[in-house]
């Protein structure tokens, strides 16, 4: 059997998560024989969105696809730089007339790699097309074209909803993975259609955090009710994610494991897993 070797990183959080990024990924892609990289950068700037800048530094720094999320329109220059750039998704499930794309196939060594992005209903803003049927169509469309490993995420609020997606890709696609929520989940499987899933990979950004943000304007806010400003916070930082082995041949996923890394401010050493 002869298999590709996937990395994703949940959502990046800010410079912190960023900076660690750039620097840990070259480093994994050598240490774990890393064939094909993707990240989450729709909270990389700043804590909301992306520009063009982070785009090209993150795919300079080994990343083959960036996906986003909801927050992929808060920074105004990138409307013009999604056109340009086929490895930047944006969700799937957006009108036709959106810039950019929601799913990219790319040639690697091993053979062709697709990757597809929508973003859930529940409890997210702003509701877009049905993304279960737009996965349905997108993976179809894929398979008819040869394309046997196919990674796809989802980037939603609730479990259920990523469960439920994954369920229903089971044996068409490779591996199902959930972001948004930036908390990982231990439900890392391989379901049985072959399809490896995890409920959400968690994200890349500071540990004394919530979701990334300093903790004094979270809760200065739940106390008290009232509009502040969510900084991001400083320290280090945890990146999170998984690994997941795919049987080029077949397109079946043959192991998943979470990623889980602490990178102590100032990048001098890391301590966690792999």
């Amino acid at each position: 059997m002869s298999a590709i070797r996937i990395l994703f990183l949940g959502d990046i959080v800010g410079e912190p998560g960023r900076k660690a990024v750039i620097e840990m990924l070259p480093r994994l892609k050598q240490s774990e024989a890393l064939d094909f990289i993707i990240v989450n950068g729709e909270n990389a700037a700043g804590g909301r969105g992306i520009t063009p800048k982070i785009a090209i530094d993150l795919l300079r720094a080994g990343a083959a696809v960036i996906t986003t999320g909801d927050h992929v329109w808060d920074q105004q220059e990138i409307m013009d730089y999604f056109p340009t750039e086929p490895r930047l998704l944006r969700p799937l499930n957006y009108p036709e007339s959106a810039p950019g794309a929601g799913s990219v196939v790319l040639e690697t060594a091993k053979g062709r790699v697709g990757v597809l992005l929508v973003q859930g209903r529940s409890f997210m803003q702003p509701p877009l097309e049905n993304p279960f049927l737009a996965a349905e169509r997108e993976v179809e469309r894929m398979r008819a074209d040869g394309v046997k490993v196919i990674f796809a995420e989802i980037h939603a609020e609730t479990t259920s909803e990523k469960i439920a997606f994954g369920r229903m890709l089971d044996g068409s696609v490779s591996v199902v993975v959930g972001t948004h929520t930036h908390v990982q989940t231990a439900d890392e499987t391989i379901f049985p259609g072959g399809t490896g899933y995890l409920t959400d990979a968690g994200m890349c950004g500071p540990v004394e955090s919530v979701l990334g943000r300093a903790i004094d304007s979270v809760l200065w806010r739940f106390k008290c009710g009232l509009p502040t400003r969510f900084p991001v916070a400083k320290g280090d930082v945890r990146l999170c994610g998984l690994i997941a082995d795919v049987d080029i041949d077949t397109g079946r996923c043959v192991e998943i494991k979470r990623v889980v890394l602490l990178v102590p401010e100032g990048g001098r050493e890391i301590a966690g897993n792999p």
